[in-house]
């Protein structure tokens, strides 16, 4: 599990990999559950809060095989936009690293949650109770970051390791993000990686615990962002691949 992550800390790295306006305030070097991070996602206008409207499929239509017309409209997510239209606007939001699901009663029982919820998996973002409002619904986001970290088990003993690009440019993650509100107003803005499998990975089936799944954070490929936070919810799953494993470089973090 991705649970700790090196966000970017110069702030012309967000304008120049990601073409969003640099924060005011940079997040924190270190990102690991429940404190701010930065995500990027499309402009909320009124179409995609209309959108943002439109009910989550049952379970059953999901899984279904064949599914109601009706299911299958929802299921496609809100319609693509016209050739004429706009151009993709971004915007870098603050929210907390751990998602908190809208069916989440209380903002104690939030962040008890939400430390469980850093990550998505890919695989079941359509079942998860957790997870599938924010991806019917087409919350995506991507995640710049440096680097991301995991722990190498192989000796026996837990070697933090950090994992980034051969050639030292930031990444960026997809990820999912959610907006929860109490019953006191209280409004908390969370966000969580999505990862896919990387039992066959060349560099990344060496991290985590012995005989688990190995998992890794999805990375998108550069030219893809706005393809990724404007595709239908059916079409966003192809996005959702291991990075080459010649793209990344692993070195064991010394401690001070």
């Amino acid at each position: 599990m991705s649970s700790q992550y090196e966000s970017l800390v110069l702030p012309d790295l967000y304008p120049a990999a990601f073409d969003v306006a640099a924060p005011d305030t940079p997040a924190g070097r270190a990102v690991w559950p429940r404190k701010p991070g930065l995500f990027i996602r499309r402009v909320q206008t009124a179409e995609a809060l209309a959108a943002a409207e439109v009910p989550v499929p049952e379970e059953s239509a999901v899984e279904g095989a064949d599914p109601t017309p009706e299911a299958a409209a929802t299921e496609a997510g809100p319609p693509l936009a016209p050739a004429d239209a706009q151009p993709l606007q971004l915007e870098l939001v603050s929210g907390q690293f751990g998602l908190v699901p809208p069916w989440v009663k209380s903002a104690s029982d939030a962040k008890l949650r939400s430390t469980k919820l850093v990550n998505a998996r890919a695989e079941a973002v359509t079942t998860s109770n957790n997870f599938r409002n924010a991806w019917f619904k087409g919350q995506r986001c991507i995640v710049p970051m440096m680097a991301f970290q995991e722990d190498d088990l192989r000796s026996g003993k837990a070697v933090p390791t950090r994992i980034a690009r051969v050639d030292g440019k930031p990444m960026g993650v997809a990820g999912l993000w959610e907006s929860w509100t109490g019953a006191d107003g209280e409004v908390i803005v969370s966000f969580a990686l999505l990862t896919v499998n990387a039992n066959s990975h060349a560099l990344m089936h060496r991290y985590q615990q012995p005989g688990a799944e190995k998992r890794m954070v999805a990375v998108l490929n550069e030219g893809g962002y706005h393809a990724w936070l404007t595709a239908r919810p059916e079409k966003a799953r192809e996005f959702l691949r291991a990075y080459p494993a010649n793209w990344l470089t692993a070195n064991p973090i010394q401690k001070k």
